[in-house]
């Protein structure tokens, strides 16, 4: 099969269009490609996913293990003839800056993984090259085996292929020209999701033809030929013994795929709800996952749906199992204002009001400990998670201690009960399945004792 990873020299060098372009040129060729998203990413892996047939998982090496990750990317390609997966920041930058660990290198490294890095074509040839040369030289096993020039003119690709070869000994098997096409705006947590970047179906199209017609696929072929390791499939023939409701709008879209996956592996069967657009609850469900999201994009029509809100203050008031994390714990608290400075009732489960803050808050990676135990957690459990809001609130809860990495920044959050996690801090079930599996559990005892 075809397998290599994407990387750039930093952050904003299109590394997500030209993975969704590479998808979508493979997906024409019929080489049913998968795709991968290196880092706590949510809106990324929704551009990959918006191609017919491509699925897309996180790899993370602070949420997961190495032994975790190469495991979740053999099982995942299993039954497609490529994978790409999207890097992280620039190859090297690791979780604390000051190392490599968690880096897009670390990932590639662990899985054996061939890289493709891309250039910018509009740098000057030869301090390009000086900057190619450094980043083959920073690691000796760098794993870097072609390059791509981004936002290349075509009159100026064939001169600045001949500087890179020649100057790096690196072969740059193709170029992407600078087009609206390429574009896709931003806001506070990241680019623009792939539903809300117009006539997106149309672009990756043309991306895709763009990008086929610029690259050296007999080239891509062999060098990035890549032998998945073997992997013991899990059986999906298991019986659920828990139905969970979760939450999947415009609203609430910040899910991991391998969470969904390690709950339904633990005996769940997930049922999608939407809390914008459903008036009430699936029928029959005996937990309640509220993810993240954008709900303060949407609070007037959250406000608006009151069914909802009071369908989800007296399940969770009733004693449903209930995970809720991010966008989702927004929701429980009494109030949300919007960007527009506008404030609206939500669920009213926990006390407090959130708006903007105007900065990311508590923001990253970190370490959360329980003070007590929990639905999820025994008292002194340690976990990874990640935060990444702008809104927030004085009433945070203080159910755990959260730590970051470096140990030089704590604080106090969540609520916590037997039947209750709710925070800002997001969890990854699938580096920590014993949580997935007391989740399931406390789901199956609700449905019994109903």
């Amino acid at each position: 099969m075809i397998a290599f990873a994407i990387t750039a020299l930093s952050s904003g060098s299109g590394k997500t269009v030209l993975t969704s372009a590479f998808l979508q040129a493979l997906s024409d060729r019929g080489r049913s490609p998968c795709a991968f998203k290196c880092g706590p990413d949510y809106v990324d892996p929704v551009f990959h996913r918006s191609i017919p047939g491509v699925t897309c998982h996180n790899m993370d090496l602070f949420l997961n293990t190495e032994q975790g990750i190469r495991r979740l990317f053999a099982r995942s390609v299993q039954g497609h003839e490529a994978a790409v997966a999207e890097g992280v920041m620039g190859y090297y930058d690791g979780i604390m800056g000051a190392d490599t660990n968690g880096s897009t290198y670390h990932i590639a490294k662990t899985l054996g993984l061939p890289v493709l890095l891309v250039a910018d074509g509009k740098q000057g040839a030869m301090s390009l090259c000086a900057q190619i040369n450094g980043m083959l030289s920073f690691r000796k096993d760098s794993g870097l085996r072609a390059v791509f020039c981004n936002r290349c003119s075509e009159a100026a690709f064939p001169a600045l292929r001949a500087a890179i070869e020649k100057e790096t000994g690196l072969p740059v098997i193709g170029y992407l020209p600078e087009s609206p096409e390429a574009s896709i705006g931003s806001r506070h947590l990241g680019l623009l999701s792939a539903g809300e970047t117009a006539e997106w179906e149309t672009r990756r199209q043309l991306l895709g033809s763009q990008l086929a017609s610029h690259t050296d696929f007999e080239a891509l072929e062999e060098l990035f030929s890549y032998a998945p390791a073997e992997t013991e499939m899990t059986s999906s023939a298991r019986r659920p013994v828990c139905r969970i409701a979760v939450s999947r709008d415009e609203a609430f879209s910040f899910c991991y795929e391998e969470t969904l996956d390690t709950l339904a592996e633990a005996g769940a069967e997930i049922v999608p709800f939407s809390p914008l657009h459903d008036n009430a609850l699936p029928k029959d469900c005996d937990a309640l996952y509220l993810t993240g999201g954008y709900p303060e994009l949407h609070a007037k029509v959250l406000a608006q749906n009151e069914a909802m809100r009071k369908a989800v203050s007296e399940a969770v008031g009733g004693g449903m199992p209930t995970v809720a994390e991010g966008g989702g714990f927004l929701y429980l608290l009494t109030s949300l204002t919007d960007a527009g400075g506008e404030t609206y009732p939500m669920a009213g489960v926990f006390p407090g009001s959130a708006k903007n803050a105007g900065k990311p808050v508590r923001f990253g990676y970190a370490y959360l400990t329980a003070r007590e135990d929990s639905l999820l957690f025994a008292q002194g459990d340690r976990v990874p998670v990640h935060s990444f809001h702008y809104w927030d609130t004085a009433e945070t809860g203080g159910a755990f201690t959260v730590e970051k990495p470096s140990g030089k920044r704590r604080w106090e959050s969540g609520y916590a009960s037997a039947t209750m996690y709710a925070a800002f801090e997001q969890l990854y079930f699938a580096g920590v399945p014993q949580a997935a599996l007391s989740f399931v559990q406390a789901a199956r005892a609700y449905r019994e004792k109903a």
